[in-house]
């Protein structure tokens, strides 16, 4: 059995105002033609297909295209599930009779055990898609009131995957998760706040491969077969320096995987310069696209006029520009607070601190996380 493992398409994804649907259209006609090459029985997507639980038109009629194109032209299976951006009624949307043309959608959790059965020589593979939901919405479909968070809530979920799992039968998980260990970037959006969003790489022993999503970075999490694949194409500056990828995985008879990561070619790629304003504008790197994503770091310490739109003449998609000398405070020597690093709860607890002159405690922090984990809940659900 031959399968690519990809997740994290992000479609619809606004980069600095920039919208990439085109870019993601390129790298998703790689996606097919690899497919193709390879003569792929099937591909599993773990999750977070859309930016936001209402994605634009555009990446609506892309997923369809891409979708069609796998399983209509090439009969190829595909099996989804959705992710934490996602909303998971809007994906599942005509899923029963979707999976009758080897579209297997899964966007929310239930009660039921969700097994789609792959068929080669050597028997059926089975494949159980775990989508991504919050503790509380876990804890009240499977009516346990021992789900608390994130790794409780997987535990629970496998347990009940491992209690219709045929003994011997080749088997794959799909999942959204964040395994504790795992390396992050700045493009995830935090699964939960207070630190109960991982989940540990155990709860995954028992499968043959696990194809996990929600981390952008492609990397092991506890084992060879234990995978994210990484996002579909770099949603952030901080991945300039890491490649895309998707896995294709052969597996055989017996469950043992060979698994190769496949590079993604994007339309332009996203890269991070520094240097003198004037160097930069002379001596473009001929190795690297001038059309590229770019955030630009000048080390020039004298006034500059439009520094901005002087790149613009030779780098159209300058995206963001730093000059660090104006980051440092009037006496030179300390750097200002980039909240731009600081995850959700430290900015709440500097703005506590800043109103109200005391710090946040255990019970503020546990209110703050309360109703934070009820707005991505409303959020996922939006209407518009």
């Amino acid at each position: 059995m031959r399968f690519i493992h990809t997740a994290d398409w992000h479609l619809g994804r606004l980069f600095y105002g920039v919208h990439l649907t085109d870019d993601q259209a390129c790298v998703l006609d790689e996606l097919v033609a690899l497919a193709k090459d390879a003569c792929v029985d099937a591909i599993l997507i773990a999750g977070d297909i859309y930016d936001r639980a209402v994605p634009p038109p555009d990446a609506v009629r892309l997923l369809d295209d891409v979708l069609s194109r796998l399983v209509m032209e090439m009969n190829t299976s595909v099996i989804l599930i959705g992710g934490n951006h996602d909303s998971p009624d809007r994906l599942s949307f005509g899923s029963r009779v979707l999976a009758g043309q080897g579209l297997n959608i899964c966007g929310s959790v239930n009660k039921d055990v969700e097994c789609v059965s792959l068929h080669d020589e050597h028997g059926p593979l089975h494949v159980y898609p775990i989508p991504y939901a919050e503790p509380p919405r876990v804890r009240e479909i499977l009516e346990s009131d021992e789900i608390h968070d994130q790794d409780s809530a997987m535990r629970a979920l496998t347990a009940r995957v491992r209690q219709i799992q045929p003994g011997g039968a080749r088997s794959i998980l799909l999942a959204h998760a964040f395994v504790r260990g795992g390396k992050e970037t700045e493009s995830e959006r935090p699964l939960s706040v207070g630190g109960a969003d991982l989940v540990s790489s155990d709860c995954f022993q028992g499968f043959n491969y696990v194809a996990l999503g929600h981390l952008h970075r492609p990397q092991n999490a506890g084992g060879d077969t234990i995978c994210y694949s990484g996002s579909l194409m770099k949603y952030s500056f901080s991945e300039a320096d890491q490649p895309k990828s998707v896995r294709l995985v052969e597996m055989d008879g017996q469950g043992v995987c060979t698994v190769e990561s496949i590079p993604l070619n994007p339309l332009r790629d996203v890269r991070r310069i520094k240097g003198y304003l004037k160097e930069l504008l002379r001596n473009p790197d001929p190795s690297k696209s001038r059309e590229d994503y770019l955030m630009v770091t000048l080390l020039d310490t004298d006034a500059i006029l439009d520094a901005r739109g002087q790149l613009l003449e030779v780098y159209p998609n300058v995206l963001h520009m730093e000059r660090p000398h104006l980051a440092l405070s009037a006496d030179r020597t300390t750097r200002r607070t980039d909240h731009r690093k600081l995850n959700d709860l430290d900015l709440f607890s500097a703005f506590f601190s800043q109103v109200t002159g005391e710090e946040l405690n255990d019970r503020h922090e546990a209110a703050y996380e309360s109703v934070v984990t009820e707005l991505r809940l409303a959020e996922r659900e939006a209407e518009q």
